[in-house]
């Protein structure tokens, strides 16, 4: 599944691609990519419509057109290509959006598992997925104080609770692996059994992991591209997410994995020890 640092990528890139572009067309072909409203008006909708900017919220595209935002969720493997309206069209090909100037966006996905969702201008934000996403994973938005009181107050594995979006938005298996590595915390550890240093660097850790990924254009995995067309390159910089069976680039132990809250999960084993509750460390 595309975590922030791949959507994120993929809005810059449709931002370069069809910004102020006007849709004269749209073609569906599989209506249950199509949330809302009901296909026919979604199509009837959208034409006429300006794509003015692109913006992204957690892991969802916004589209901010002149009357209406769409907002979009890649789920596990949907994903947007730009081509000309002459081009073919590939299989697993489901919505096009044909522009005024001849060229098309199109959302594919192998497994259809990805929406499509028109709302009035400007209530994307109030959109039932998106309001109750935790803070982007910024400096400025991430603030360590409600983070660290919700982890003290919780009796649950750490990794879980990072996936669940709302203590801090946007991470995934390979990002919520990577910062529990780089602070050496184990994917099992229970949160309120963090002590207050482990809470800061795994803080820093996931700022600092989903800031690097972003600059490197997210990570490669399976068959994630951006919306040019390119791979990501942060899988070069992976410490343990599919790892498993290489040495720990700290210690040098055998990198492992396990299920953990039905996620295949990569740690070490030396360096992210479990403690058990009231152990020192």
């Amino acid at each position: 599944m595309p975590e922030l640092p791949e959507v994120e990528t993929v809005r810059k890139g449709l931002e370069n691609l069809v910004l102020n572009k006007t849709i004269k067309e749209v073609k569906v072909y599989w209506g249950k990519i199509i949330e809302s409203p009901e296909v026919e008006s979604f199509k009837i909708k959208l034409v006429g419509e300006t794509i003015e900017k692109m913006e992204r919220r957690g892991k969802y595209l916004i589209f901010k057109l002149t009357h209406y935002d769409m907002v979009s969720h890649l789920r596990m493997e949907g994903k947007f290509e730009f081509h000309k309206e002459t081009d073919p069209v590939m299989k697993h090909t489901h919505v096009l959006f044909t522009f005024t100037d001849g060229t098309e966006l199109r959302y594919l996905d192998v497994r259809k598992f990805g929406r499509l969702t028109l709302l009035e201008k400007d209530t994307a934000l109030d959109y039932k997925g998106i309001k109750k996403l935790g803070p982007e994973p910024t400096v400025k938005e991430f603030d360590i104080n409600p983070f660290a009181l919700t982890l003290r107050k919780r009796n649950k594995a750490i990794k879980p609770l990072l996936l669940d979006q709302t203590l801090v938005t946007g991470l995934g298996n390979i990002y919520v692996d990577e910062a529990l590595f780089r602070a050496e915390i184990h994917p099992e550890q229970e949160a309120n059994t963090l002590k207050k240093e482990e809470v800061i660097r795994l803080h820093q850790e996931i700022i600092a992991v989903l800031g690097e990924a972003v600059e490197a254009g997210g990570s490669t995995i399976r068959t994630y591209q951006n919306a040019l067309g390119d791979a990501g390159t942060f899988q070069i910089s992976l410490n343990v997410y599919g790892q498993d069976g290489e040495s720990c680039p700290r210690c040098g132990a055998e990198i492992l994995k396990k299920k953990v809250a039905q996620r295949g999960t990569h740690y070490c084993p030396h360096c992210q020890i479990y403690r058990v509750r009231g152990e020192k460390k």
